[in-house]
């Protein structure tokens, strides 16, 4: 049965990313106990670009553990591992770290089922430059978009509660369209 390793909010906060500065919300942080889930995400969380992210369907940013591995070894391959290359949950700038439900196992419109709330999957997450910010170099959001290693978004089915160690229930949807093959009918344009 799939569950939440990690649940994690984050305030906007302008960070240098060359040159410049910008406003982002990533690098959020892990929450102990229970979160308050309501219709529009997690009890202190914000999001930097509401044009982007957040709202009713894009509510909560879940991301897959499974991938973090992955992210480990593409930073070192950039130059950027050292003493403490670790990426902690909330790195990718998700709320909920999961573990056992992969972009090619959920489709939009399933319902995942925690014991606390529902939260009906929507969309898959699209890279942006704040991405390679993030995670430290210029190629970051181009490998998202190769690997389809993306997370995706929720929309908030039935407010409550939820928190790491909680299991839950993928509820099938109509099955229409998998986020894997959403993300790659999304993202065909930029890899052109």
């Amino acid at each position: 049965m799939p569950q939440v390793l990690s649940v994690q909010v984050g305030s906007a906060r302008r960070v240098r990313m060359g040159e410049r500065s910008i406003l982002t919300a990533y690098g959020k942080q892990p929450v102990p106990g229970a979160v308050p889930v309501m219709p529009l995400g997690l009890l202190g969380d914000e999001q930097a670009d509401l044009s982007i992210h957040g709202g009713l369907e894009k509510a909560v940013y879940a991301y897959p553990s499974e991938h973090y591995a992955w992210w480990q070894d593409a930073r070192r391959q950039a130059g950027l591992g050292g003493i403490d290359d670790s990426l902690p949950h909330g790195s990718l700038g998700e709320n909920l770290t999961l573990e056992g439900l992969l972009e090619t196992g959920v489709w939009a419109g399933d319902v995942l089922k925690f014991p606390g709330c529902e939260l009906r999957v929507t969309l898959p997450r699209e890279p942006c430059y704040k991405f390679n910010a993030a995670m430290g170099f210029n190629r970051a959001s181009r490998l998202m978009a190769q690997t389809g290693f993306c997370g995706f978004y929720l929309a908030v089915q039935t407010p409550g509660t939820l928190r790491a160690g909680d299991a839950f229930d993928v509820i099938p949807g109509r099955r229409g369209v998998g986020i894997a093959a959403l993300f790659a009918a999304r993202l065909s344009r930029h890899l052109r």
